[in-house]
C-alpha cells in the first residue's frame, strides 16, 4: 500500500442542474415534489452509473459524478459526455429540463476529505454548468481533446467564470458519432515498416487456405503501436481474395458479451436475429460455426476482431469454439493489448508482438506528418524522442503542436491511456513504479526498495519482475555493484506514473532519493537536481524549506562549475541559474555569477552575461573576497574590451590582478591575468607581445588542473601564431605541437582554427577546410556560438584567398547573425565592413554601401583591425564611385591605423587596398606577405593586378 490515500488522477467531473427548479417548488406540493425529484435522482444515477461514472452527491437540484475514480479508464470523458446526452433524454421524459457541464483535469482524490475529488477541474465543470442554458450540454477545452473525434461539437461563448483570470472556452454537444473512437488516428498514411509482419499474416491466410483449417492470429502490442493500422493493411491487401468480416470489442456498457458477434454478422450481410432461435449456448455456438463456415466455402474469410482485451469470456469461448471446431478456410485475426494474457492466459493460437516503430521509420513517418502539419527540426527530434516509436504517441503529439504550439507536454488522449494501464495494476505494483518514477526513466532495485515503507519492500522485487511480465519496464543496467537496473519501457509510461503522485509525497520521495544516491557517491548534478525537486514541490505548496534550497544550490553550483570546466556552456548556464535562483550560496555566489557569465558569453547571450559580472564584482567585495573580486573584475575588463566602444583598460585591470594573485600564490588568478593581458594585446593588433604573454599564461595554467582556462589560453596563443609575425610554416608547427599534448576539445578546435588560417595563408586549401570543419563540428556540438562565429571569420579569409567568394559571403553572414543577436557591436562592425568587401568584390555596390553605413559609427576604438577594416572598405566604395581623392584618405586611415603593429597580413591587406585605389605597384604589401609566408595571398595579388 502507499503511504497515503492521497492520489493525483486527471478525471472528468460531470455537474448537472435542474433548470427552473424553483418555479417547479412553487407548483407543486412538496409532497408531489419530493416524488418528482426522487424520480429525477434515479434518472440521472442510472446513466451516469452505466457508463463508469461515481456520483458523489446529490445537493438540492444538483448532481456531481466523477469519471475516473475509483478506476480511470481510457475513455472517461467520452463516458461522461454519452451519460450526459441519455441524462438529457431522460429528464425530457420526465419533462424536467437540465443543464449539464464537464471539464476533465487533474484533481487531488481519495485524501480521507469530505470530498471524492479537488482541484480546479472541479470548479470549471461547476462554471460551464451554471453557464449552459437549459437543454445544453456544455464541455471544457480538456475534455474537448478527448473527445473531439467521437462526437459533434460546436463552439459556444467563452464562460466568465467567478475566480479564474482568463475567460473559460466552452464547446456544445450535439451527439456522437457511432463506432467513432475517442483518439483520432492516421490509418489513411502510408504503412511504414510492418513488413515482416503483414508476410507472416498472408502465410496464414495461405495455410488456412491451403489446409481447409481455421486459423487464429493474435497480434498483441501495447495501445497506439499500430496494430489497427497493421491489420487494416492486410485486409485491404487480401479483400480480393478472402471475405473479410470486422468487428469492435467494447470496453463497457449493457449486453456487450455478444456485441462483437452482431457486427460481424452485419458486416457479412446476415440478420443477427437469427441467434434468437437458439434456446442454449451451444445451440448458438453452433449457429454461429456453421454460418462462418458458408462463408469460407465460397471463399476464404478473414475475421478481424479489435480490441479483443476487452472481450467478455463467453465471446472469447466463442473464438476458441470456432477454431478449434472449424473446418473451413478461415483466418480469426484478433488484435489485442497484452493484458488480455492475464485474463486468459492459455490464449491460444499463434501471435505476433507488435514492436514500437525504429528510430529511421519513425522519421519516415514524421514525415508524412509533417505534410500536414509542418514540423520545426528542434520539434520533431523531440517528439521523436519522446514518442519512442509509437506512431499513436508521434500522431498526437504532432497534432498537439498543432493545436497548442507545444510538443512539450503529454497530450491529454495519451495520458489517460497510460493512467488507465497503470491504475488496473496491483496496488504493490502501483506503488513501486511510482517510486520508479521518482528515480527516472531507468532506476534500480535497491533505489526502489530505499523509497518503499517498511512493510512493502521484501515484495520489491517480485513487484519489478511483475512490471517486466507486464511490459511496463524492461530489465537495464545498473551502475551500482550488486543491484539490479531496470528501465520504463517508454519514457512516456514514467511520466504518467510520476504525474499521478501527489507533490508533497514527490517532496518527500525526491529527497529520501538524493540521500541514497549520495551514499552512492553519486555526482552533484544528480543529488542536486533531486534535492531542487523536493524543495520546489514544497515551496509550491506553501512550504519552503530555506536549509534543503541551500544544499541543493550548493550541489548544482558546483556541477555547473564542473561544467565549465569541460566547455559544456548549456549545461553550465542551466545549473548555475537554477542554483542561484533557489539559493544564496554564501562565499560561493560571486564565483557562481561569474561563471554564469562566462557560460552566457559563450551561448551568446552578452548582455545578462554583463550585469552578471558586474553582480560577481560587488559581490565578491561586498563579502571581503579579494581574489574572486579581482577574478570578476578581469572578466568585465575583457568583456568590454571585444565588445564596447568605451571599455575600461584592460592592461591595467590584468596588471593590477597580477600583483594581486602573486599576493595569494594563485597560478589560476595568474594564468587568467596574464591571458587576458594577451588579450588586451590582440585588440591592438600587438601579436608578438600577445604570444609571449600566453606563454607566459601557459607556465601558471600548467601548474593548475584547470583543462578549460588552458583552451582558452592556447586558442589565445594560436591567434598570435596567426596573425602575428611569426613565419606561417613555423607558427603552423608550433599549433601542430600544442595539438599533440591536447585532450581538451575546445583547445583542439582553437588550435584547428588557427591551422586552418595558416595553412590557407601557405596555398593548402583542401587542409584548411578539413581543419576548419573539424573545428566547426566541435563548437556545433558543444553549443559555443560566439567561437563557432569567430571560426567564420578565419573561414571566410581562407576562402577569399581560394577564390570562393561565396563561400566566404556565407561565413560572414553567419558570423553576422551570431555577433547581431548577442549586440556584439564591435564584432558586427568588423564583420559588416568584410562583408561590405566581399560583396563588392561580387560587383553589388549597393549592397557593399547598405552594409557600410551601419560601420560609419566606429571611431575612436581600441581594436585598431576593426577600425582598419572599416576604412579600407569605405576606401573600396569611394573608388567605386569614382572619389579618388577620397578612397586614397580613407585607405591611408586604414594603413596607419594598423602601422605601429606588427600584423603582418593585415598590414599588407590594407597596403593592396591603398596601391589597388591609387593604382601603385603594391611592393610593400607584397614584402609583408613574404614575411609571413602568405604565398597565397601574394598570389591572389598578382592575379589580381594581371592584365585582362
Amino acid at each position: 500500500m502507499t503511504e497515503t490515500a492521497a492520489a493525483r488522477k486527471t478525471v472528468t467531473v460531470l455537474f448537472c442542474d435542474l433548470a427552473g427548479s424553483t418555479e417547479l417548488g412553487e407548483q407543486l406540493d412538496p409532497e408531489s415534489l419530493r416524488t418528482a425529484m426522487a424520480r429525477w435522482y434515479a434518472a440521472m444515477r442510472a446513466p451516469l452509473e452505466r457508463h463508469g461514472g461515481t456520483v458523489e452527491k446529490f445537493i438540492g437540484d444538483a448532481v456531481m459524478a466523477v469519471f475516473g475514480v475509483p478506476q480511470v479508464h481510457e475513455d472517461d470523458a467520452l463516458r461522461a459526455v454519452r451519460a450526459a446526452l441519455e441524462m438529457r433524454d431522460a429528464a425530457a421524459e420526465l419533462q424536467l429540463p437540465i443543464r449539464i457541464g464537464i471539464n476533465s483535469g487533474e484533481v487531488i482524490t481519495g485524501d480521507v476529505t469530505t470530498t471524492l475529488v479537488t482541484g480546479d477541474a472541479v470548479n470549471t465543470a461547476k462554471r460551464l454548468e451554471q453557464a449552459a442554458r437549459a437543454g445544453d450540454i456544455l464541455i471544457g477545452a480538456g475534455t474537448r481533446r478527448l473527445v473531439e473525434n467521437a462526437t459533434k461539437l460546436v463552439p459556444a461563448d467563452t464562460v466568465a467564470a467567478k475566480g479564474k483570470r482568463d475567460p473559460v472556452e466552452a464547446w456544445r454537444v450535439l451527439g456522437t458519432i457511432a463506432g467513432a473512437s475517442p483518439v483520432a488516428r492516421r490509418l489513411d498514411a502510408p504503412l511504414v515498416g510492418r513488413l515482416r509482419e503483414l508476410e507472416e499474416l498472408r502465410g496464414e491466410l495461405d495455410t488456412a487456405e491451403r489446409d481447409g483449417t481455421c486459423r487464429v492470429v493474435t497480434v498483441y502490442g501495447a495501445a497506439g503501436v499500430g496494430k489497427s493500422r497493421l491489420a487494416a493493411e492486410f485486409l485491404t491487401q487480401t479483400r480480393d481474395r478472402a471475405t473479410v468480416l470486422t468487428a469492435r470489442c467494447p470496453p463497457y456498457g449493457d449486453g456487450i458479451t455478444f456485441l462483437p458477434l452482431t457486427e460481424l454478422l452485419h458486416s457479412a450481410g446476415a440478420d443477427p436475429s437469427m441467434l434468437e432461435a437458439a434456446e442454449t449456448g451451444e445451440e448458438m455456438f453452433f449457429a454461429v460455426r456453421r454460418l462462418l463456415e458458408e462463408l469460407a466455402g465460397e471463399r476464404p474469410l478473414v475475421a478481424c476482431i479489435e480490441d479483443v482485451h476487452w472481450a467478455q469470456p463467453t465471446f472469447l469461448d466463442l473464438l476458441e469454439y470456432v477454431a478449434g471446431w472449424s473446418r473451413a478456410p478461415m483466418l480469426l485475426l484478433c488484435l489485442a493489448r497484452p493484458e488480455l494474457l492475464d485474463e486468459r492466459p492459455r490464449w491460444g493460437g499463434a501471435s505476433l508482438n507488435l514492436d514500437p516503430l525504429t528510430g529511421a521509420e519513425s522519421g519516415l513517418l514524421l514525415d508524412e506528418l509533417g505534410a500536414e502539419w509542418p514540423l520545426p527540426s528542434e520539434a520533431r527530434e523531440r517528439i521523436a524522442n519522446a514518442a519512442e516509436g509509437n506512431p499513436l504517441f508521434l500522431e498526437q503529439m504532432v497534432a498537439m503542436l498543432s493545436d497548442d504550439g507545444t510538443a512539450e507536454n503529454v497530450p491529454p488522449t495519451i495520458q489517460a491511456l497510460l493512467a488507465a494501464r497503470l491504475d488496473r495494476l496491483e496496488p504493490i505494483e502501483r506503488s513501486v513504479v511510482e517510486r520508479a518514477a521518482v528515480v527516472g526513466k531507468e532506476f534500480w532495485r535497491g533505489a526502489v526498495t530505499e523509497l518503499s515503507p517498511d512493510a512493502e519492500q521484501p515484495q520489491v522485487s517480485a513487484a519489478l519482475l511483475s512490471l517486466v511480465r507486464k511490459e511496463l519496464v524492461r530489465p537495464g543496467e545498473s551502475p551500482f555493484d550488486g543491484d539490479d537496473g531496470f528501465r520504463f519501457r517508454h519514457a512516456l509510461i514514467r511520466d504518467a506514473a510520476y504525474a499521478e503522485i501527489p507533490k508533497g509525497l514527490r517532496a518527500d520521495l525526491h529527497e529520501r532519493f538524493a540521500g541514497w544516491l549520495a551514499a552512492q557517491a553519486a555526482e552533484d548534478e544528480l543529488v542536486g537536481y533531486h534535492l531542487e525537486q523536493a524543495y520546489l514541490y514544497r515551496a509550491e505548496l506553501g512550504t519552503p524549506d530555506p536549509a534543503l534550497a541551500e544544499r541543493a544550490g550548493r550541489l548544482l553550483a558546483a556541477a555547473g562549475q564542473h561544467a565549465c570546466a569541460r566547455d559544456d556552456m548549456p549545461a553550465a548556464r542551466s545549473l548555475l541559474e537554477r542554483a542561484l535562483a533557489i539559493a544564496d550560496l554564501g562565499e560561493g555566489r560571486a564565483e557562481a555569477l561569474r561563471n554564469l557569465a562566462s557560460a552566457l558569453w559563450a551561448t551568446g547571450e552578452l548582455a545578462e552575461a554583463d550585469v552578471l559580472v558586474d553582480q560577481a564584482v560587488e559581490t565578491a567585495a561586498q563579502q571581503g573576497d579579494e581574489q574572486q573580486e579581482w577574478y570578476a573584475r578581469l572578466e568585465r575588463a575583457t568583456r568590454r574590451r571585444t565588445t564596447q566602444a568605451v571599455e575600461e583598460d584592460l592592461p591595467a585591470v590584468a596588471m593590477q590582478a597580477i600583483q594581486v594573485f602573486e599576493s595569494h600564490d594563485d597560478q589560476l588568478g595568474l594564468a587568467r591575468a596574464w591571458g587576458r593581458l594577451a588579450i588586451a594585446s590582440l585588440t591592438s593588433c600587438r601579436y608578438a607581445d600577445a604570444g609571449v604573454q600566453s606563454e607566459q599564461a601557459l607556465v601558471h595554467v600548467r601548474r593548475t588542473e584547470d583543462a578549460s582556462e588552458k583552451a582558452r589560453i592556447v586558442d589565445i596563443l594560436c591567434s598570435a601564431l596567426l596573425f602575428g609575425p611569426q613565419p606561417a610554416a613555423s607558427a603552423a608547427a608550433r599549433c601542430r605541437e600544442l595539438l599533440e599534448a591536447s585532450t581538451n576539445r575546445v583547445l583542439e578546435a582553437g588550435v584547428r582554427s588557427a591551422l586552418a588560417g595558416l595553412e590557407a595563408l601557405q596555398g593548402r586549401f583542401a587542409e584548411a577546410r578539413a581543419e576548419a570543419a573539424g573545428a566547426a563540428a566541435i563548437y556545433d556540438e558543444l553549443g559555443l556560438r560566439l567561437l563557432r562565429a569567430g571560426l567564420a571569420h578565419v573561414i571566410a579569409s581562407a576562402e577569399l584567398l581560394a577564390g570562393d567568394l561565396a563561400a566566404a559571403e556565407r561565413e560572414l553572414r553567419l558570423a553576422l547573425e551570431v555577433f547581431a543577436a548577442a549586440d556584439a557591436r564591435l564584432v558586427v562592425r568588423l564583420t559588416q565592413a568584410r562583408l561590405a568587401a566581399v560583396a563588392l568584390e561580387q560587383g553589388r555596390l549597393e549592397d557593399a554601401e547598405q552594409l557600410l553605413t551601419e560601420t560609419e559609427e566606429v571611431v575612436d576604438v581600441s581594436d585598431v583591425r576593426i577600425l582598419s577594416a572599416c576604412r579600407q572598405a569605405g576606401a573600396l566604395v569611394a573608388a567605386a564611385h569614382g572619389r579618388v581623392d577620397q578612397g586614397v584618405e580613407l585607405a591611408h586611415a586604414a594603413v596607419d591605423a594598423l602601422a605601429a603593429t606588427d600584423a603582418l597580413v593585415l598590414r599588407g591587406d590594407a597596403l593592396a587596398v591603398l596601391a589597388g585605389i591609387e593604382g601603385t605597384e603594391p611592393f610593400e604589401a607584397i614584402v609583408l606577405y613574404e614575411q609571413k609566408g602568405a604565398v597565397a595571398a601574394i598570389a591572389r595579388l598578382r592575379t589580381e593586378r594581371a592584365p585582362t
